[in-house]
């Protein structure tokens, strides 16, 4: 059906281009300078014209829902898995069959029926002040909520997804009723009420607010490597502490992509994820988005290096988007605003 008019070589691997597909329409809840280089790279190396279209993620899912079958969408980029899970269950997303993607993305890091992918991974984790907070203090998630962290936690609203799916992963490892007693003493712990994102918990404890965030840890990494000296000047000031290291691991989520159902460029659209994998653009998220790569083998960027290493979650991301409801719901009844 397609005559491949050219073949490219990129980080070693070939990419074939359907001459038919000569354009991609990307919707992005990701921030254009978080993804267009690596679109643009696409385009020089394939002759692809990327049109991307970037938005509020609940938006976007919203607005492809609304077009229907008239959706220009091809591919769906957003954060979360929550946000994927959603996409895929509004019956947004169509199954990709790629040996590319099922051999370099985990299993535990895509959808069953390969509707979704990973394209980084997010680590969720305690942020503590150095001046007032020993390491040794610390050693779970679970024991943020002793009575020790009285009005010294920051951390965002239950209405971020990034919560949600962490308190969604609790559930299915402990269980609703341990997660609801957790919850509601971290939130007997705050030291404000929820407000803000991620870099300003992590400013909370830098300026002496709190002594612990919750923070995804390419908030810290961006803000460590910002032109704005306050923003690396707080940063300075946290550490990073990977909690629960001796039995399941520390919450990790990811950012994510899959082809729209209605797609009129697929051939296209499979191939940008495919090319969004390769060890080229995996490294290039490592070193500019302060994200961890998804491919074995593909080396972290210094930052992330200066935060060690860790032993994350093994549960299926999938079942954590599934439980997104339910981590709502049992959030509400925590008192979690």
């Amino acid at each position: 059906m397609y005559k491949v008019v050219s073949v490219i070589v990129f980080s070693f691997i070939f990419l074939a281009i359907p001459a038919k597909s000569a354009e991609v329409n990307v919707y992005s809840a990701r921030k254009e300078a978080l993804i267009k280089p690596v679109l643009d790279s696409f385009s020089t190396k394939t002759g692809i014209r990327v049109n991307l279209i970037t938005g509020n993620a609940d938006a976007l899912i919203s607005r492809i829902a609304s077009e229907g079958k008239f959706s220009p969408a091809d591919v769906l980029i957003t954060t979360d898995v929550g946000r994927l899970q959603r996409a895929k269950s509004k019956g947004l997303l169509q199954p990709v069959e790629s040996d590319m993607l099922t051999n370099w993305v985990p299993a535990r890091l895509r959808d069953s029926d390969n509707q979704w992918f990973a394209l980084t991974k997010r680590a969720r984790t305690i942020m503590y002040a150095k001046e007032r907070v020993s390491a040794d203090e610390l050693s779970s998630i679970e024991g943020l909520s002793e009575d020790k962290w009285k009005g010294r936690i920051c951390v965002r609203s239950s209405g971020n997804i990034y919560n949600q799916s962490m308190v969604a992963a609790l559930i299915e490892q402990l269980g609703e009723q341990q997660t609801l007693e957790w919850a509601k003493g971290l939130v007997s712990n705050f030291a404000r009420p929820p407000k803000g994102g991620d870099r300003d918990q992590i400013k909370a404890v830098a300026a002496g607010q709190c002594d612990i965030a919750i923070a995804n840890t390419y908030y810290l990494a961006g803000m460590l490597t910002d032109s704005d000296d306050t923003q690396v000047q707080a940063a300075q000031k946290v550490s990073v502490f990977w909690p629960n290291q001796g039995d399941r691991g520390v919450h990790v989520n990811i950012s994510g992509a899959g082809i729209a159902r209605f797609a009129a460029n697929k051939e296209a659209a499979k191939t940008l994820l495919e090319f969004m994998l390769t060890e080229k653009a995996q490294a290039w998220y490592a070193k500019h988005n302060g994200e961890y790569p998804v491919r074995e083998g593909v080396e972290k960027s210094a930052v992330l290096k200066r935060f060690g290493d860790f032993k994350a979650e093994s549960i299926p991301l999938q079942r954590v988007g599934e439980l997104n409801s339910a981590a709502l719901v049992l959030m509400d009844n925590a008192g979690w605003k």
